[in-house]
């Protein structure tokens, strides 16, 4: 990670356009305080990736939020290139006022330079392969995948560059860690899939009982006691072990797939 921060941090200087990949569903969580800092003076825009798996109000707060400090935000599903579109106009209109400023310089034609960053799993491979439409990078459900930047060539004023997904070196908020683990953008190695399942169950269970209710087929919940609620998914999925004991790290990890597939419906940990 530190490898990355300071080859970004290098690579910056030859850059006009910064486009951030974020989860829709952890905006905050998923932006990296370092690229802030280090892309101040730089066009930003925001990419809202897994839009699909996101609440749709919410999303759309959070593209009110970011158009409140000067910054589109564009919702964005990589794996079907829905929003690429959009986001290829959007860089094409920045590029295209770029342009402009160096025309006036007497430079006729200038290549404008694009960097994506995202923090690792958040999609960004996926989404340069939706922009190129071919599989220009390499994807895997799993973080640190992408090992090197590389240059991407996308209309003839226009480049990009992929770098590899980058971590800030601590992570001093314990939420920023749970949300980030919920989502799988923290190497599973690194977590107790127990402990996060039961803190993903609570926030579901107070924000979004309903789909919990109907993922599950259980009768009504109680927020205050996560564990019964565990216990009636486990009886109910066949989650149990010999002596009728409950398999709670097979039950967890369920919890944590069926959140991070969709399948408990569209869920935004974070609002504006």
């Amino acid at each position: 990670m530190a490898k990355t921060k300071k080859q970004i941090i290098e690579d910056l200087k030859l850059i006009d356009i910064v486009v951030e990949i974020l989860d829709a569903r952890i905006p905050l969580s998923s932006k990296n305080p370092d690229v802030e800092q280090y892309s101040k003076n730089k066009k930003k825009i925001v990419v809202l990736n897994k839009s699909d798996l996101a609440d749709e109000n919410v999303t759309k707060q959070w593209v009110q939020y970011f158009e409140k400090r000067e910054i589109t935000a564009i919702p964005m599903q990589s794996n079907i290139a829905k929003g690429t579109e959009k986001l290829i106009n959007e860089i094409k209109k920045q590029a295209q006022e770029i342009s402009e400023k160096y025309k006036e310089k007497g430079r006729i034609r200038y290549t404008t330079k694009v960097m994506v960053v995202g923090i690792p799993n958040v999609g960004k491979s996926t989404f340069i392969n939706s922009l190129t439409k071919r599989k220009t990078a390499k994807v895997e459900n799993r973080p640190g995948v992408t090992q090197k930047k590389q240059w991407i060539k996308l209309g003839d004023n226009i480049e990009l560059m992929d770098t590899p997904g980058m971590l800030w070196p601590k992570i001093g908020d314990e939420n920023v860690g749970m949300h980030l683990a919920f989502t799988n953008n923290i190497s599973k190695n690194a977590v107790d899939n127990e402990e996060i399942a039961y803190y993903l169950l609570k926030y579901l269970l107070e924000n979004y009982p309903n789909n919990i209710i109907k993922r599950y087929d259980i009768d009504e919940v109680n927020p205050e006691n996560i564990i019964e609620t565990m216990e009636k998914i486990a009886l109910k999925k066949g989650c149990i072990m010999a002596g009728k004991r409950i398999d709670t790290e097979k039950v967890s990890n369920m919890i944590l797939n069926d959140f991070q597939t969709g399948k408990i419906g569209r869920i935004s940990i974070e609002k504006p």
